[in-house]
């Protein structure tokens, strides 16, 4: 493919993460939590597509493993709290308890995505750290709802590059069968 036909694809790509931008502008004011956005969850989740495989049994992975991230935190949160007498020591002893099961999700479809899995708890837990009055209800809301959102446009991408990829080939077969 032709440079001046390639940089069609980046073109679609920027106008998505445009677009993506403006979703977050419209909903994040209606959120029950006081915030600044949460674009940034949608964007991580596009990726997760793509690191998922690029398919939809995929995107269903990456859901399946942000809720078992979210849970996997709120029970090392909980545990934690209960294990408060260990001090220095309580949160590092829950984490261990917690992560010997969600990585034996590994066997388990469609847990099986266990980078998913830690992307989801990361993002949780830095919601939970960084977002004033956030709660587990409003966090896990929030993070699936933008996750859903990221999966949505990684299909797009996926969809608009394939359909893009097919109609530059069908160009270049009809040029060549023209010139012959």
């Amino acid at each position: 493919m032709k440079f001046q036909q390639f940089i069609v694809i980046p073109i679609i790509v920027a106008f998505l993460a445009f677009t993506i931008q403006i979703v977050d502008q419209i909903i994040s004011p209606m959120l029950p939590i006081e915030n600044v956005g949460f674009g940034w969850i949608a964007f991580i989740a596009w990726a997760m597509y793509f690191m998922a495989g690029c398919t939809l049994e995929g995107g269903k992975k990456v859901i399946f493993g942000y809720i078992a991230g979210i849970i996997a935190s709120v029970a090392i949160m909980e545990f934690g709290g209960v294990l408060s007498s260990l001090g220095f020591f309580a949160v590092p002893v829950a984490i261990f308890f917690v992560v010997v099961p969600c990585i034996c999700l590994e066997r388990l479809p469609p847990f099986d995505f266990v980078p998913a899995l830690f992307v989801g708890a990361g993002t949780f837990f830095g919601f939970m750290s960084y977002v004033s009055g956030a709660t587990y209800a409003h966090a896990g809301f929030i993070e699936l709802l933008y996750c859903g959102i990221g999966l949505t446009y990684g299909w797009i991408t996926v969809t608009l590059r394939v359909k893009y990829e097919a109609w530059v080939e069908q160009q270049r077969s009809a040029s060549v069968t023209h010139i012959h």
